[in-house]
């Protein structure tokens, strides 16, 4: 099993966290570099993955891209029902978290953390940096609001992907400087998910 991407990036960090709840340990590829042999944009690359987009993973034969569904691929590959639920309206709600996760949440915070940490100057403009800060803490405290009444984690009293996919965001929101309100249910989520060998290793490790 092969892993391509940076051990950096947020999205191929779900995988690497997933894997380790897994017990799996993919060989990593570091695709994503500026090095024109590590370029997404590549040949090489866009034959694995026309999107040019990491993570990938090659399992044997297979190719898979999209990180979300690449954690659901490999929880169902090991049979582990505890991370995505075989019954259909528990797995349709882990599913629904992991979906807002990548449409709704991902998407207020690209001006505010790719302007102010990443110091793109395509995301220079204060006013949507401001923005995007406003609109991230809006769906974060909807997340502590939700989190107020779901159970001791996500989707209720058992540890599922939505809460990986759900804590790396949620990681990123606590590093990048911008004004945040206190959010006491995500951070008691975030303490007890702390114990956790993936959550150190992949998450709150440093890295936005």
């Amino acid at each position: 099993m092969r892993l391509l991407g940076q051990p950096n990036s947020i999205n191929v960090r779900k995988v690497l966290w997933t894997c380790v709840e897994l017990n799996l340990e993919p060989n990593i590829e570091h695709w994503g570099g500026t090095e024109d042999n590590h370029a997404t944009s590549s040949p090489d690359f866009r034959a694995v993955n026309p999107k040019g987009l990491v993570p990938v993973l090659i399992d044997r034969n297979t190719a898979l891209s999209e990180s979300n569904t690449i954690c659901r691929y490999l929880a169902a590959r090991e049979n582990r029902a505890d991370l995505l639920p075989v019954a259909l309206v528990e797995r349709a709600t882990v599913e629904a978290w992991m979906d807002w996760q990548q449409t709704e949440l991902n998407n207020t915070w690209r001006a505010a953390f790719m302007g102010l940490v990443r110091h793109d100057r395509a995301y220079s403009d204060v006013v949507s940096q401001q923005a995007s800060a406003n609109a991230w803490n809006e769906q974060m405290s909807l997340l502590d609001t939700h989190l107020a009444n779901s159970g001791s984690f996500v989707c209720g009293d058992a540890f599922t992907l939505a809460d990986i996919v759900l804590a790396l965001s949620v990681n990123r929101w606590e590093m990048t400087p911008i004004t945040k309100p206190s959010l006491s249910n995500i951070a008691a989520w975030m303490e007890h998910l702390s114990s956790r060998p993936g959550f150190q290793l992949h998450c709150r490790n440093g890295v936005p």
